[in-house]
């Protein structure tokens, strides 16, 4: 099987009894007859699919976001990326189990590259499986080609009114489903200012310019005033946004984080918080939350190609 990037040079540095061991205790996720040329990712690991690909082994127990795009028959053009979160378990018993106890499959599987796990961590330090449930959307699939409520919204910049024309463009528009159910994410609904009646004008500008209060409603009214739910949301939209290219989790995050950040009066709190969760910078200015070196930005492996 050939390959290249972290996780192969993470497997061939591993000692071989650490392997095995990693491979009994760990996760193996069996994705059989995927089309070769997909681009399949794991967290922050994403790989381009080979013709003896059968999966992803050595899979740490816990939360983590499965994401793809199909290729054409070709392999020049793909699909949207479908992404769906999963938790995964040490003694769940799967089909082909026996099978992958006796590491029938273990020459095409791909392992999990575990040198990037920690980053992974991190990023879903909130992510339990009560916030999954409670947010994903029916059938769990999360796509941008199912997300068409938030394009009847007005848009807000020129850059998602051209956004959402290219989006209407016939060639997307075949792939929208008809159907009428709702399909999105279950994000809670994050007011975008403060509204009062029986105050005066002066005051209700001062509560929009330090939106603490609405925070504290929101945490009362949506999240029982756990503030694990409310981070543990934040988490899931930036995951669906940057791995499965959803726009309306990209919605909910900015909306969530715009909130965070117009709350003066729970500044220190907040900076706190957001510094030691997120690892976010906040000392200078917003700016700092983007860097161009950015450690979590994925790399593409190629997996399961013809052995050399």
């Amino acid at each position: 099987m050939g390959s290249s990037g972290g996780g192969a040079a993470a497997a061939a540095r591993m000692d071989p009894e650490a392997a095995t061991e990693l491979a009994r205790k760990g996760v193996t996720l069996l994705l059989l007859d995927v089309p070769q040329h997909t681009i399949l990712g794991v967290d922050t690991q994403v790989f381009s699919v080979g013709p003896r690909f059968k999966g992803i082994k050595m899979v740490p127990p816990g939360p983590h976001f499965v994401y793809y795009c199909s290729p054409s028959r070709h392999g020049s053009e793909f699909a949207p990326t479908v992404g769906f979160f999963l938790t995964t378990h040490p003694s769940e018993e799967i089909r082909y189990s026996e099978a992958v106890k006796r590491f029938e499959f273990d020459d095409q599987l791909g392992p999990y590259n575990l040198d990037s796990f920690g980053d992974w961590k991190q990023l879903s330090s909130y992510l339990s499986q009560s916030v999954i449930e409670r947010l994903e959307p029916i059938g769990g699939e999360i796509t941008i080609a199912l997300e068409t409520s938030w394009m009847d919204r007005a848009p807000q910049t020129d850059m998602e009114r051209r956004l959402m024309e290219q989006l209407r463009k016939e060639k997307f528009a075949k792939i929208s489903p008809t159907q009428p159910e709702r399909r999105g994410c279950y994000y809670t609904t994050i007011p975008a200012s403060v509204k009062q009646k029986n105050i005066s004008a002066d005051e209700l500008t001062l509560l929009n310019l330090d939106r603490t209060s609405l925070l504290e409603s929101v945490l009362a009214k949506s999240y029982q005033d756990q503030e694990d739910l409310l981070l543990g949301e934040l988490q899931f939209s930036f995951i669906a946004f940057m791995m499965g290219q959803s726009l309306e989790a990209f919605m909910q995050w900015k909306a969530l984080v715009s909130l965070l950040l117009s709350c003066s009066e729970a500044a220190r709190k907040l900076k706190t918080l957001l510094e030691t969760t997120f690892g976010w910078d906040l000392e200078n200015s917003v700016a700092n939350l983007i860097d161009e070196d950015d450690e979590f930005a994925p790399v593409v492996v190629e997996m399961g190609g013809s052995s050399s």
